[in-house]
């Protein structure tokens, strides 16, 4: 992939996939915002219920590892994780198509859980315990952005607090190196999920299809419905093959289901 030389600090612009996640994300904090005010009580269940946790995931909740990222209970929070999605997002919109940045973007919240989950069921093997922390927000799926910057337009240079310039490849080191030390400290679950996002992000730029996971999919699907049709047709042709020597006529057939024509047989030979 092309690299790109240092940019300034600005917005790119709010379209396609960018703009889908931004609003998604939008539309679950208001809905859940109106949801306390009308049901105060509700609505905390509600968001507990939505939240990450490995204990209740592995005891049925299989639609936690999605519906966690969709989670904003503090307003400041929200903000600038949608500012940093829209941010990161946009930038790699740019170079890339939006199947690509929504494949990596989910690539990377679901690598967040499965982290989680996995640190989770390793402890208990172990009989070490471990503080479970109910996941929610989006940084997971942020993080892998991040990452994907740092690997593949290391040289790009951003404001850190919009005040010191530094090049993507050192913000991921910083991000990394926070991470690393919170495993020593209360919140490792956390810590350890977040690089499992960092990881599933990068795994996801080295191993998924340029133009996206679904065109990538689509041509999967397309090539086998052909190739059967092509084995229909040679399937057919082998019934009509047989179908003419019991009349008397030996007709042979290509592996398009065409007819051979003698003469071209004969100079083929």
């Amino acid at each position: 992939m092309r690299r790109i030389g240092s940019s300034p600090f600005s917005f790119p612009e709010f379209r396609g996939a960018t703009r889908r996640l931004v609003f998604l994300n939008l539309f679950a904090f208001f809905a859940v915002l109106a949801a306390r005010l009308a049901f105060p009580i509700d609505a905390g269940l509600l968001a507990g219920h939505l939240s990450f946790i490995p204990a209740a995931f592995f005891h049925g909740a299989l639609w936690q590892p999605i519906t966690y990222s969709f989670v904003h209970p503090s307003l400041v929070g929200t903000l600038f994780e949608l500012l940093s999605l829209w941010f990161l997002a946009g930038f790699l919109e740019q170079l890339h198509s939006a199947s690509w940045v929504t494949g990596l973007y989910a690539a990377s919240v679901l690598g967040t859980a499965g982290a989680a989950a996995a640190i989770y069921a390793a402890s208990g093997t172990l009989g070490y315990g471990l503080t479970q922390i109910p996941l929610y927000g989006c940084m997971g799926g942020i993080f892998g952005l991040l990452v994907a910057i740092g690997a593949l337009y290391g040289d790009v240079e951003f404001l850190l607090f919009f005040t010191i310039g530094i090049k993507a490849r050192y913000m991921v080191a910083i991000y990394a190196l926070v991470s690393i030390a919170m495993l020593f400290g209360e919140q490792r679950m956390y810590a350890f999920a977040q690089l499992g996002g960092a990881l599933a992000g990068l795994l996801f730029i080295r191993l998924a299809p340029r133009r996206g996971v679904s065109f990538a999919f689509s041509e999967t699907w397309f090539a086998l419905r052909n190739r059967y049709y092509r084995w229909k047709r040679r399937r057919a042709a082998r019934k009509f093959e047989v179908y003419m020597r019991s009349q008397g006529r030996n007709v042979r057939v290509d592996g398009y289901g065409r007819p051979i024509d003698k003469e071209d047989d004969d100079k083929k030979r």
